[in-house]
């Protein structure tokens, strides 16, 4: 399963009512395919809000997304939590959609030691045929999969992919010691360039929402072996990366979405949208 160099993770859009806004969704598909250049969209990750998505709403997203993409991107469908047994039945329902895989975040809250972490990811593998990408953000989770923990359930033959927030002494662990095939993504915007230095393979993005197209060409420059391109373009969108999480995310990136013409409605609590004073920053940086 090749999902490519670029991935958005994509927020959900929601109507004045809170209601996914399915308009919305379809144009915000056809523009992050088309003007922003992704190769893959994860559908119902953290990005959509999915703690506040219920399963009925995470289904119906796996469908109508697989339907409006057509065929164009992989669509990836984010069906991990803290409960196994509610990840599994998410996963099934993901498989009976026929999505092109599925994200799987650490558990978050519970803490659960690393044997926990592989024995959850083990039981949501072997529940499934479709291939896995794992999902390591210490940030929002509190607990971190090990290096170790991720080389181990590399061996699993469904766990293909790694999308990987922790330090960038984990990413060249990871890296140095995975299997052939299995691939590491960045979960971090402002450390792609450094993780693809790195021997990472792309990026599951927030800011290719806006600045897609920018982040295609810093990867194929990258590749070519331009790395003074890739080096400048990086530098250049690195303060749109850190801006994006200056509040809790994807409030900054929905915000962001509608300055470009391209609404996506507001957040669920508890969540709030952003005023017109924390905009302000990102106006500049986007124009």
């Amino acid at each position: 399963m090749d999902f490519g160099r670029l991935v958005s993770a994509m927020v959900t859009p929601f109507d004045e009512n809170g209601a996914i806004d399915w308009d919305a969704t379809g144009r915000l598909i056809d523009y992050l395919i088309d003007d922003q250049l992704n190769d893959s969209i994860v559908v119902s990750g953290t990005t959509g809000e999915s703690p506040t998505l219920t399963d009925e709403e995470k289904k119906a997203l796996f469908s109508y997304a697989l339907k409006h993409a057509n065929g164009r991107c992989k669509i990836i469908a984010g069906t991990g939590s803290n409960d196994t047994a509610h990840s599994i039945h998410l996963t099934q329902i993901a498989e009976e959609c026929g999505v092109d895989a599925i994200l799987l975040v650490v558990p978050y809250y519970n803490k659960p030691t690393q044997e926990g972490m592989y024995q959850h990811f083990k039981a949501i593998a072997e529940s499934t045929k479709l291939p896995v990408m794992l999902y390591n953000v210490p940030t929002r989770t509190v607990a971190s999969m090990s290096a170790e923990t991720t080389l181990r359930l590399a061996q699993l033959p469904n766990i293909v992919a790694t999308k990987e927030c922790a330090s960038l002494d984990q990413v060249a662990q990871i890296v140095a010691g995975a299997p052939e095939g299995f691939r590491l993504y960045s979960g971090d915007d402002s450390v792609a360039l450094p993780v693809l230095s790195i021997g990472g393979y792309g990026i599951v993005s927030v800011a290719s929402h806006v600045v897609g197209r920018e982040m295609k060409q810093m990867i194929e420059a990258f590749l070519s072996g331009n790395v003074a391109e890739a080096a400048k373009l990086h530098v250049e969108l690195h303060p749109v990366f850190k801006e994006l999480f200056e509040l809790p995310n994807p409030v900054l990136v929905k915000g962001s979405l509608g300055l470009r013409g391209i609404p996506v409605g507001g957040v669920r609590l508890p969540l709030v949208a952003a005023t017109e004073d924390e905009l302000e920053v990102l106006k500049g940086l986007l124009n």
